[in-house]
């Protein structure tokens, strides 16, 4: 039978989701505690990739068991039980056989958080600008990214996808409160850092580095020599994931 799962994670400590052969990642830790539970080994499959300290309200992924799991509110407490106090378990429910947490899901959503005051708690969730950001002219430039579809500027480089095609549906700097901004950013797929150098770029725009037509004409360049910077990866959360059942 095939489980959804729902879960969310800190990144700061994990090398991403996915496993990696000298590093501990997030899959790893989760696999360790289900195959604990199980009594046998149980790979999942999750709904992306976040990199190197990104963190997830929502991740889901997938997982085989050759026998029902009748108590999921008890799969559930046990799991949160056996892992770390940064990843926690949300849900459990079963699916259809053919279902994919990753090739399923119709849309990811990422948000990106800043501050602009020193402060010793949001440092750890969030990034500080010490530089006033201009945010109607970020909004300006993030509209432009749902005219287009070849992300390949803000992409890493030399990685295995076949396309660097995605569909954004929406891209929003919002105020929170007198210290902290919010990018949000939703699109059917993503690519490899995409997020961090989108945010980056933008932030050129803001600090009036760079001009909307600028930021436009990066894009059509796909090139990622011209794009800003890669954002730090701690104030970075996978926040939604969409699927059509």
């Amino acid at each position: 039978m095939r489980y959804f799962m729902q879960l969310s994670y800190c990144g700061a400590n994990y090398h991403g989701w996915q496993v990696q052969p000298h590093d501990v990642s997030v899959q790893q830790v989760v696999e360790h505690a289900l195959a604990t539970l199980l009594r046998t080994p149980t790979p999942i499959t999750g709904a992306g990739r976040t990199d190197t300290g990104v963190n997830a309200r929502m991740m889901i992924a997938h997982f085989d068991t050759t026998t029902p799991i009748t108590d999921t509110a008890g799969t559930i407490r046990q799991l949160n039980g056996i892992l770390p106090a940064d990843i926690a378990v949300q849900s459990v429910r079963p699916v259809a056989d053919d279902s994919h947490a990753r090739f399923d899901a119709t849309s990811r959503t990422y948000k990106y958080f800043v501050h602009t005051v020193k402060s010793p708690f949001l440092n750890r969730s969030s990034w500080r600008t010490v530089h006033a950001l201009d945010y109607d002219l970020m909004n300006e430039s993030a509209a432009t990214l749902m005219k287009h579809r070849d992300f390949t500027s803000f992409s890493k480089l030399h990685t295995d996808v076949k396309t660097n095609n995605c569909i954004v549906s929406f891209a929003r700097w919002e105020r929170l409160n007198e210290e902290q901004w919010v990018f949000t950013i939703t699109a059917d797929r993503f690519l490899r850092n995409m997020v961090r150098a989108v945010v980056g770029t933008l932030i050129e725009v803001g600090r009036h580095r760079m001009t909307v037509n600028e930021f436009e004409n990066i894009i059509d360049a796909r090139d990622r020599c011209l794009a800003g910077t890669s954002m730090p990866a701690h104030a970075l959360y996978l926040w939604d994931i969409t699927y059509p059942y």
